[in-house]
Parts: structure tokens; sequence; C-alpha cells
């Protein structure tokens, strides 16, 4: 739901009732997660998608009669041996899609969901999706909890496990008895899990830098460009990016917090910025971190930081050269290089040509 919040927010500003269909199950070689989300509003405009285009049509007109009537319904969505093309998803998977009314009767905890979720905030939606009274809602937020499940018992325990998927960032089905017993699934209930998007470091305010920073935001990473000559590091250069930083690389990188989900992009390939921000980069628990430059540079690079005492399994983190092998020349090209690495890395994939492949398309 992130990547329609805007809109969202736009048609409840309005006061235009509108229904949100959401991904909460997937089997096989499903074409959206759960938590992918389409909306649909009272006169029919669409935002969104949840299969890619496979079943958008179906869901929209379940939508539609979800509107109409104010209840909530549950649809499952796998391949159609008569009218696949039409109903059903031509990938083979299987797909549970939850349509639920978004009007401030069905749905009062929305506008301050998507508020948390614009401005950052970790947030955790809580639906019952099967059982008793689905479509009830319960929000845990950094400050506290809204709305409910129905029962103080059931919201106790859906709130703890919440709690749990919101720091993993996990999205998922919890099944739990009326009153929160664990051994029972008398409820389903989808837990969404709103975290903060990650975080793409991105150091040398170059060419290269600027189609970097415009791919990672279209990624949803919160972009930001380091550089410590101010002349380069201008919002007209990166109109793009989060934030711009004047600074020492490695100082910048000794001042922040750096997590799992942080990508680091060494672009300046100038030793002076590179050693010292690649020996503390090193240490961090960054998922990734790539340097520009040729393979002269790569080695050269290799011997100053095993000088100062970088060790050999943290140089084995680094993707240097940065990218995968796609012939790029432009900086947009070396930039769909670079972020095509990244998600090889974050999903499994091998970076190879599918066709080439027998391995499932979506891990």
């Amino acid at each position: 739901m992130r990547d329609i919040v805007d809109g969202l927010e736009s048609w409840s500003a309005a006061g235009m009732r509108f229904a949100v269909a959401t991904v909460v199950q997937t089997w096989k070689s499903a074409p959206r997660q759960p938590g992918a989300a389409m909306a649909v509003a009272e006169n029919g405009e669409v935002l969104g998608s949840i299969s890619g285009g496979c079943v958008e049509g179906a869901v929209y007109e379940c939508a539609q009669e979800v509107l109409a009537s104010g209840k909530a319904s549950s649809q499952t969505y796998g391949v159609s041996d008569g009218d696949a093309f039409e109903v059903g998803l031509t990938c083979g998977g299987v797909i549970d899609i939850f349509v639920q009314p978004a009007d401030g009767e069905h749905y009062p905890e929305l506008p301050a969901i998507l508020a948390a979720i614009k401005s950052g905030q970790p947030v955790a939606v809580a639906t019952i999706i099967s059982g008793s009274s689905p479509g009830r809602h319960l929000v845990i937020g950094p400050d506290g909890v809204s709305g409910t499940l129905g029962g103080s018992g059931l919201d106790a325990a859906v709130r703890e496990q919440a709690k749990g998927m919101l720091a993993q960032g996990s999205n998922g089905v919890i099944h739990v008895g009326r009153n929160g017993e664990q051994r029972l699934d008398e409820l389903g209930v989808f837990v969404q899990a709103f975290t903060p998007p990650p975080r793409m470091l991105v150091f040398g305010a170059i060419d290269f830098a600027s189609a970097v920073a415009k791919i990672g935001k279209f990624l949803g990473y919160h972009v930001t460009v380091c550089d410590a000559r101010p002349v380069f590091a201008t919002r007209r250069r990166f109109p793009e990016a989060d934030e711009l930083v004047v600074n020492w690389p490695h100082r910048f990188l000794e001042e922040i917090e750096v997590d799992e989900r942080t990508v680091i992009c060494v672009l300046t390939h100038d030793p002076k910025f590179d050693v010292p921000l690649l020996e503390r980069a090193l240490q961090t628990p960054a998922r990734y971190i790539g340097a520009m430059g040729s393979r002269r540079t790569h080695d050269d690079r290799l011997r100053r930081l095993r000088k100062i005492g970088v060790s050999e399994s943290s140089l084995a983190r680094l993707s240097s050269p940065i990218g995968l092998d796609l012939g790029a020349r432009t900086p947009e090209e070396t930039a769909v290089a670079i972020a095509a690495e990244i998600i090889a890395l974050n999903w499994g994939g091998s970076g190879r040509r599918l066709t080439e492949t027998e391995l499932a398309i979506h891990r």
C-alpha cells in the first residue's frame, strides 16, 4: 500500500468512498507479494496493482460490490482452466485477496495509518480476514495501539505477534482463537508491517551518482548523497535525493546508524575518499557495499585496504567493480547494473538470463 499512499490520502481528504484490495497470501509463482494493494474509488478510478494485470478486472468488480454492500470480501485466484487469461493467473501461482471498504465508517484508522507511512513512522496494521467480524483493524505504532479486533485478550495476543513482525518488516497471516488463544485457528488475521524505507547511501556527487540516486528512489530507498565538495553536492544536480550531505564520506558514515537493510554505493573512485570510507563501511552490518572503479583501481584499493589492516573476510563483502555485467556504458545504464546487483543480493537471484535457468522466477 505504500506506493499508493498519496492517492489514498487525496481520496480520503476529498471524502471519496473507496475499497482497498490487498494480497494477503501467495503460493508458487505469484506475481506480487503479500501487502501489494489496489484501490478502487466510487467514481471508477483505480490505484495500484495486485497481480501485474492478471486478475485486476475481477478484483475491480469485487471492489465495486464491496463498495455497494459495505461488507469485506475474500477471494482466491489461481489458474483458471477454462479462461485463464480473463480471470486467472497465467503464471501458475495462487493468491488470496482481501477486499475491504475504506471509508470513515468502516476504516476510521486509515488516515492515521497513511500519515504514519508517509512520515516514515513504523506502523503495523492487523486486519481480521477470516472468521467473525472480517475487516476489523488493530493498529500498532510506536506511540501505542488504536482500534480493536473485538476483545482485549485477542488484541493483546495479536499485538505481541505484530510487534515482532514490525521489527522484522514482514507481512503475513496469523491464526488465533477468538480470545487470542495461540493454538486455535478460529480467526485469520493479516498483519502488514510498514517499516521506514531502507537507506541507500551514495558517496561521490558525480553524474553516475545522480543516476543511482534516481533509480534508488524508484526502488523505494531513502537516498542520501554525500560528497566533501559543496560545489558538486547541490540540489540542482540531485533533485531526487532525500538528503544531501557535504562532509568527508568516512566522517559522515561514522556519525550515522547503518542497519542490515542499508546499501552503500561508493562512486568516488579516489583513494583519499575511498579507503577511509570503505574501511568504515566494512565494519557496518550494511546489506550491500559496492565500489566503482576499473579492475586496476579495484586491485589498488584492495592493496591499500589490506595495508591498513582490513581482513580478507571483510574484503569479501565488497562488491567491486560495482554492479552486474550488463555491458553498461552510460550513467543510467550503470545505475541499472548496480540496481540489478542489489536486487539479486536481496532476493537470492543468480544474475543470469532467465532463459538460461530453470529456477523459480519469484523466490
